[in-house]
């Protein structure tokens, strides 16, 4: 892993960034020689629609009656 200097990265942090994301390598920030921060690229998994959804919607035992007595009035 590429370490880079706090002063480096600030003149060059656009071409840093952008080797990270062609690359996919990460890269180590110093501070005084010291490793402070790691930036790499963020990888995100695709969800399906139904994962997506999973724990979302409510299941209603008795979905034909009324929510509430008060819910429905006759007209």
């Amino acid at each position: 892993m590429e370490q880079i200097s706090k002063t480096e990265f600030k003149a060059h942090a656009l071409e840093v960034l952008r080797e990270i994301e062609r690359s996919g390598k990460s890269r180590i920030i110093t501070d005084h020689g010291k490793p402070t921060i790691e930036i790499k690229k963020l990888r995100q998994r695709k969800k399906s629609p139904l994962e997506t959804l999973k724990g979302t919607v409510l299941k209603y035992d008795a979905f034909d009656e009324p929510v509430g007595t008060d819910d429905w009035h006759n007209a």
